[in-house]
This record gives C-alpha cells, sequence and structure tokens, in this order.
C-alpha cells in the first residue's frame, strides 16, 4: 500500500508543480487536491482555497491530530534556468515550484492521511488540512480553517526538515515605536529633542535581557531596525520613530514580552501583530519520542511557518531541505518522498 501511495503523491505533486499557485490565487491546486481526496472516497470540506478532510471512522469522543501543510508558492525568481512549472524527474529530483516548499511534504502526508483514513479502533482521529497563504502569512489559510476543525490534541507541519523534528519556532512581533518630545529652533535653546528620548530607549531594547532562556533558541533577540525623525536642519524634532524586530522564544508568548517593553520604555509601543506566536512541542510528547526512536534528531527551526498560527502542541517535520526553499530551480528528491511517508506513518503507528 506504502508503493501505491507513494506513487500516486509523486504523480500528485507534479499536477501541483504544474499549476500555478502563487498566495491567494492558489485556485487550480485547491481544486487538484479536492479532486484527489474525492477519489480516493473522502469527503472534503472547502472553503476559499482551503481542503480539509477528517478518516472516515471519525469519533468526537476521541482526540484529533492535525497534518497540515500548505498549497501556495513564492513566485519564482530570476535565476531559474528551468520552466518553473514543468515537472521533471532527473537523477532522482523531482524539479518545479513548490515542489520542496511545500509540495513534497503536503503529499506525503495526504499519503499518510490515506493510510489511516479507513482503519477502524485507533486511539486518535485524523484530520488533514491542505491551506493557503502560508508563504504572506495570511488570514485566508490556516488560520481560517482552524476553528472549523474542533478540539485538536496535536499538530504535524509540513515543512522541509529533513524528517528532522522541529520541536520549537520562532515566533516574529514588529513595534512601532514614537518617542515625543517638543519643536523648537535649533539655534536657541528651545524644545524637548525626541532623539534623545529615543535613544534611552533603543539602548534599552539593545541592551535587556528577559530571564526565561529558551533551552531550543537561548535568548529572546530585539532588534532596532528603522529609525527616522526631523524635517529640517534647524528645528528640533518633536518625534522620532523607530521600528524594533523581535524575534519571540518559545520561553515566552508575544503578550509577555510586549508587556514587559511597555513597562520598561517611555515612548509609544504599537505592536503591528501578535499573532505569529513562537511554538513548541515537549520532548517527551509521544510523537517526538517515536521520531527519536527512528533516529530522528531534535532542534529549534529559524524559520517562520503556519505552525506560528497554532495554539496546540505542534512539530514541524517533512521531506526535503529548508535550504533549496525559495532558490532558483527548486526540487525535492523522490526518495525523500518514500521516506517521509514512510516514517510520517511509523511514527504515527506508535501513537495510534
Amino acid at each position: 500500500m506504502k508503493d501505491i501511495l507513494t506513487q500516486e503523491a509523486i504523480a500528485l505533486l507534479e499536477s501541483l508543480i504544474a499549476s500555478p499557485s502563487f498566495s491567494k490565487e492558489e485556485h487550480l491546486t485547491s481544486d487538484l487536491i479536492a479532486t484527489y481526496l474525492e477519489s480516493q472516497g473522502v469527503a472534503i470540506h472547502r472553503e476559499l482555497f482551503n481542503v480539509w478532510a477528517f478518516n472516515k471512522h471519525y469519533d468526537p469522543s476521541k482526540p484529533t491530530i492535525l497534518l497540515n501543510s500548505h498549497h501556495d508558492t513564492v513566485r519564482p525568481n530570476k535565476d531559474y534556468t528551468r520552466d518553473p512549472f514543468t515537472p521533471a524527474i532527473i537523477d532522482g529530483k523531482l524539479f518545479g515550484l513548490g515542489s520542496n516548499d511545500a509540495g513534497g511534504c503536503l503529499v506525503s502526508l495526504i499519503a499518510t492521511f490515506l493510510y489511516f483514513y479507513n482503519k477502524e479502533g485507533m486511539k486518535y482521529n485524523f484530520c488533514i488540512a491542505a491551506t493557503a497563504e502560508e508563504e504572506i502569512s495570511g488570514h485566508n489559510g490556516l488560520e481560517y480553517v482552524i476553528p472549523k476543525l474542533g478540539e485538536l490534541e496535536f499538530a504535524i507541519v509540513g515543512e522541509p526538515t529533513q524528517m528532522h523534528l522541529a520541536v520549537a519556532e520562532r515566533g516574529l512581533m514588529v513595534l512601532d515605536c514614537v518617542a515625543k518630545g517638543r519643536s523648537g529652533h535649533a539655534a536657541r535653546n528651545e524644545g524637548d529633542n525626541a532623539i534623545f528620548k529615543a535613544i534611552k530607549d533603543i539602548e534599552w531594547f539593545n541592551t535587556y535581557q528577559f530571564p526565561k532562556v529558551s533551552e531550543e533558541f537561548g535568548p529572546i533577540k530585539m532588534s532596532v531596525t528603522m529609525i527616522n525623525a526631523g524635517t529640517q536642519h534647524n528645528v528640533v524634532p518633536s518625534t522620532c520613530d523607530f521600528v524594533v524586530d523581535i524575534r519571540v522564544t518559545d520561553a515566552y508568548t508575544n503578550e509577555e514580552v510586549l508587556e514587559v517593553v511597555k513597562e520598561h520604555v517611555d515612548c509609544e509601543v504599537h505592536a503591528r501583530s501578535t499573532r505569529l506566536k513562537p511554538s513548541s512541542i515537549a520532548k517527551d510528547h509521544p510523537i517526538v519520542q517515536a521520531g527519536i526512536a527512528l533516529g530522528r534528531e531534535t532542534y529549534g527551526s529559524p524559520t517562520t511557518s503556519d505552525q506560528a498560527l497554532l495554539s496546540i502542541p505542534s512539530l514541524k517535520c517533512g521531506p526535503g531541505d529548508s535550504a533549496r526553499s525559495h532558490t532558483a530551480d527548486e526540487f525535492v528528491y523522490v526518495e525523500e518522498i518514500k521516506e517521509g511517508i514512510a516514517l510520517y506513518i511509523e511514527m504515527l503507528t506508535q501513537i495510534v
């Protein structure tokens, strides 16, 4: 059965590659995924460009495992030497836009879902969700779907990790800060220079150390990345605006970090969003232990994914290599897909 699932997964991935699916334009690939699942006898749900389904013998009294990956892609960069929408298998590599990020992961998770779809007597339900807008952290992808899935126990998020176990992922929060003073003429002792007020707060962002330190990532990193003040050389500026990029670790929530910032600085602070949350799963969680038993390594992922939108324990894991994502002539090894399906199934079999 695994061999048939692998063959069908590769064929599905070739069809997905051949169908452009830029973020917010995923209608072709959502059609392909829906049609394929229905051809396997799966009752699907569709809204916007998202497709999801539950196992045949779904039991609301049992916990549910979410299997999720995305089917949107970035636009091909100018260095492509191949047609990004023409799939081709050469020397074991399947070339094409989205093959590695995250088509290989998505079709492997779909194959895994189908492996368990008809089974009875499992300890868990399964939900497969093929979602949109991941590449732009959009609101109409996984974030839109999650409230419609019911209670979820934990998730496997398919992103290229070489099937190793990303047990934590940094969150991201961008702050717009405004230091306020009072304007005046630079030639006279007038005004209250907002730049000097900003310098004090900028120094705090540069030196403050949060007490809790992540096992996977170390301390939270705060970087002042933009600054703007003044209208002309002889006017004391009344405002100084600056931007802070904060990479939040799994030791804190975004809201906790924002509260600490506001307690320590004098400037006005506005978070553009707190929705890209840090995420993690305990190393003693059964799915992590199942992966470790199969020789998989654990690590903290530096890249952001749809995992940031989940409020449940989640493991990022999938075939392919993150270093190939968004590169010219993107590819995934066919063998990686075969291995990914096998490892997903073996890991989940240990717990369901």
